[in-house]
């Protein structure tokens, strides 16, 4: 029978429709590799073409040599602008603002061909280092409220460019979907005296069902009200709640759990479109007790339809029990990630 699930965080419910339920295998993606070369003479994101992209805010460079691993340059199609003001106007129901803010590229690889699934830990954790080093920056502009970091792969995901890249955006206000999150995690702390997160965390680790990795720092799994099939949540063992207070070793960790991740679902699902976001309250929520940073991959595996738009209420054909197994089954490459460059 159908079972309706509530999202614990959000309130939010899921249909889990096990009358048409599908084996997690039936939604591998089906269409021919595309063999890319690991260097475009037009792309701006390839070694060699950096006079093709805005000036560079920063680069990590690699340990073997002079040239960069990581680079980092300001959006050439940035949605907000580091030039404007971010000044309220209020006229009877209208509100609006100044498009203040600022819009990063962090570009991943030098490599056209090198997606992040394919890398090796250390080069992942060198993209989160770069990631750490703007969320840390900018969270020092007093007109900055919030720091969205995440990441587009592949066309239904919304990605432009294929040369892999991720994305960030700092802005002056907190959206409502943001805010809400904060809103729930607070109201829970105020009624229970204890993180959700943290209580969510140990009760799957108990119960390992939609646990997919377990280390010692990290824990990747299903959500228990999953919208869409193989949505997965990288939440950190230590209550954090900004991801500007992650550790260096935990840098490290995050970047084998996260690299791990994305190469099971790369091998196991024929490298579907996918998103990944890094859900952190703002730096200067650090230190709150009800809030946990984590990062929450989705990929597009399925589309949202009409039922969906209209009642906000999402159908998920995978139950989050399956889609663990599944990935937990999936064999991947682990000297990769060890030594692959």
């Amino acid at each position: 029978m159908p079972e309706l699930r509530q999202n614990y965080f959000t309130k939010e419910w899921v249909i889990m429709a096990t009358e048409r339920a599908k084996r997690p295998e039936e939604l591998a993606t089906r269409r021919v590799v595309k063999e890319l070369p690991s260097f475009v003479e037009t792309c701006p994101f390839c070694l060699g073409n950096e006079s093709k992209t805005p000036p560079e805010v920063m680069r990590i460079s690699s340990q073997d040599d002079a040239a960069w691993q990581v680079r980092v340059v300001a959006n050439k199609f940035a949605a907000l602008s580091p030039d404007a003001q971010p000044t309220r106007r209020i006229h009877r129901s209208r509100r609006s603002m100044g498009g203040f803010g600022v819009h990063d590229v962090i570009i991943d690889t030098p490599n056209h061909a090198h997606f992040m699934a394919l890398m090796s830990d250390a080069h992942v954790a060198n993209v989160l280092r770069a990631y750490k080093a703007r969320f840390d920056t900018l969270s020092l502009d007093p007109r900055i409220a919030h720091i969205t970091i995440f990441k587009n792969h592949g066309l239904d995901a919304g990605a432009s460019l294929e040369h892999p890249h991720s994305q960030l955006i700092a802005t002056p206000v907190i959206s409502s979907q943001v805010r809400g999150r904060f809103h729930q995690a607070l109201a829970h702390y105020d009624e229970y005296g204890e993180c959700m997160f943290c209580q969510m965390i140990e009760e799957e680790i108990a119960e390992k069902t939609r646990v997919v990795i377990l280390t010692d720092r990290f824990v990747a799994l299903q959500p228990y009200a999953s919208p869409t099939p193989f949505t997965t949540h990288i939440l950190p063992r230590r209550h954090i709640a900004s991801f500007g207070d992650i550790s260096a070793t935990e840098i490290t960790d995050l970047a084998c759990v996260l690299r791990s991740m994305l190469a099971k679902l790369n091998s196991g699902l024929g490298n579907p479109d996918f998103n990944y976001t890094i859900r952190s309250a703002p730096a200067e929520y650090a230190g709150v007790k009800h809030f946990h940073w984590y990062v929450s991959i989705l990929p597009r595996l399925t589309r949202v339809a009409g039922f969906e738009l209209g009642s906000g209420m999402f159908i998920n054909t995978v139950l989050p029990e399956s889609a663990a197994e599944f990935l937990r089954n999936v064999q991947i490459d682990l000297a990769l990630g060890a030594a692959g460059n």
